[in-house]
């Protein structure tokens, strides 16, 4: 019996459920096919409006990004490359120079043991 209460109950609820929707439904207001149609040309005007402003925007910052900041990049890159091989010239130029002593030194230490 709980059952068949159960059931009744859930029909009832169903029912109640579609009468309210119905009536809501009632109450709306509709509009017109003339009202229809301005509202969706100006719904697709703002969003093509919109496409444009976004698409120029992202024209100009990628604009900015080549000509700017990867410019930028590329001196400072440049700039390190050349410091680099700067100081490796340096550096090569102090390990030849240890290398012409030691090599010195080992001439005169044969020189020396020859006599």
């Amino acid at each position: 019996m709980a059952k068949d209460a159960k059931k009744n109950k859930d029909v009832k609820n169903k029912k109640h459920f579609f009468k309210d929707f119905k009536a809501e439904l009632k109450k709306v207001i509709w509009p017109t096919p003339k009202q229809l149609v301005n509202k969706t040309v100006a719904v697709i005007t703002i969003v093509l409006i919109t496409a444009v402003i976004v698409i120029a925007l992202d024209l100009i910052f990628d604009l900015i990004n080549e000509k700017g900041i990867n410019k930028l990049k590329s001196n400072i890159k440049n700039k390190v490359v050349v410091e680099n091989t700067v100081e490796n010239s340096v550096v090569s130029t102090d390990v030849d120079t240890a290398q012409e002593d030691a090599n010195q030194i080992t001439n005169e230490s044969s020189v020396e043991n020859v006599q």
